[in-house]
């Protein structure tokens, strides 16, 4: 049997992510950094020897342009790849593309603090934290776990809270305990799973 392996990373930073901006499922592309990060994560998984069978990913360009210089790396061009709005950033609604600060000056940052950091509160006109979970959970149950216990090798280039989705099922994770987890830009983490969908291993390639 072939390993059932599943590996995540967040897009490179983005050039919202700079400028402090809400962005959502507004379609901004990578900085400089954000390439260079993607890049570098593509590096981190060649030095771990590993190749993959499939991609997924969001339709947004961050997530998309960072699977690509991923899989440049890896020298796997081409790998067959879903998109799918499923993995798509939370969207910030009212929000999007307001500058942060900005945003606390208008709605008082206890109220932004809320909408960033509760589970089911959205933001005026979006999605929270467990809106998204109810899109990409399913998506990940449905079309990408079958794949990786069947022992397809399986790369999923997302974003932060659609990730936090996947994670929130694959460690077990409360809806606090997920609210806790930043995941860094650009940064792989790699899971082993058992027969039964747990974890075997967990690495993550920070640093």
């Amino acid at each position: 049997m072939s390993e059932r392996l599943l590996v995540l990373v967040r897009h490179g930073q983005s050039e919202w992510n700079l400028k402090n901006l809400f962005t959502g499922w507004k379609d901004p592309d990578l900085t400089e950094l954000g390439v260079t990060e993607a890049k570098e994560a593509g590096r981190k998984l060649k030095a771990q020897g590993l190749v993959f069978d499939v991609a997924y990913t969001s339709v947004l360009t961050r997530a998309q342009h960072t699977l690509d210089l991923i899989l440049d790396e890896l020298g796997q061009k081409g790998l067959p790849t879903s998109k799918n709005l499923a993995l798509n950033e939370r969207d910030y609604g009212d929000l999007s593309g307001l500058n942060k600060d900005d945003a606390r000056k208008k709605w008082g940052e206890d109220q932004v603090l809320i909408w960033r950091r509760s589970y089911d509160v959205p933001p005026p006109g979006g999605e929270s934290l467990k809106d998204t979970l109810a899109r990409a959970l399913p998506y990940y149950v449905q079309e990408i776990l079958p794949g990786v216990l069947n022992g397809k090798r399986t790369l999923v280039a997302a974003h932060g809270n659609s990730l936090r989705a996947l994670i929130m099922v694959l460690e077990k994770l409360s809806p606090e305990g997920i609210l806790k987890r930043e995941l860094a830009t650009g940064v792989p983490i790699i899971y082993r799973l058992n027969a039964d969908s747990t974890v075997a291993s967990k690495l993550d390639l920070a640093g």
